[in-house]
């Protein structure tokens, strides 16, 4: 604990905190896991051993997960948003959260079998939406509504009319 970041990101979760953090080690580059706090005796919803917490790092960012049992859920007013650079990288960071037990939203956006939230959002959806051009913006952002993972080539196709 001596390097902790002055501000970490705290994920509630049930009971797996370690097992996602290792998810998204395995998932995201610049990710990783750090230390395991595990209850030093018996407490009332757990024993002595059981993890309480679990420090890791997605893409960078600093977070810890907490055990703190089904009491809060996740919701989508916190997600991780990760920028993509190209499809390739925009699939492949979908497919492995939907490949391992997790579900499509919309518009980009996906929760992992945890519940959390992800927003798998392509730097050039975020470049035609941004576009100088109204009507070109609109058109993007339309075809994007129309879409769960985001198809860039659709995207630029809609931007350019």
């Amino acid at each position: 604990m001596a390097n902790q970041a002055k501000n970490t990101i705290c994920v509630w979760y049930d009971n797996d905190a370690e097992g996602a953090a290792q998810f998204y080690a395995k998932t995201f580059p610049d990710s990783s896991v750090g230390a395991v706090l595990r209850a030093p005796g018996d407490y009332p919803s757990g024993e002595k051993g059981d993890v309480l917490t679990v420090e890791f790092t997605v893409m960078g960012v600093a977070c810890v997960g907490l055990n703190g049992g089904p009491v809060f859920k996740h919701t989508e007013a916190f997600s991780f948003q990760i920028a993509t650079e190209d499809q390739a990288e925009t699939d492949r960071y979908w497919n492995a959260i939907i490949g391992n037990g997790g579900q499509e939203s919309e518009c980009g956006w996906c929760k992992d079998k945890w519940g959390v939230s992800w927003q798998i959002t392509p730097t050039a959806l975020m470049n035609a939406i941004a576009d100088p051009d109204p009507a070109a913006a609109k058109r993007a952002f339309d075809a994007m509504m129309q879409m769960k993972k985001i198809d860039i080539a659709a995207i630029e196709a809609a931007r350019r009319g």
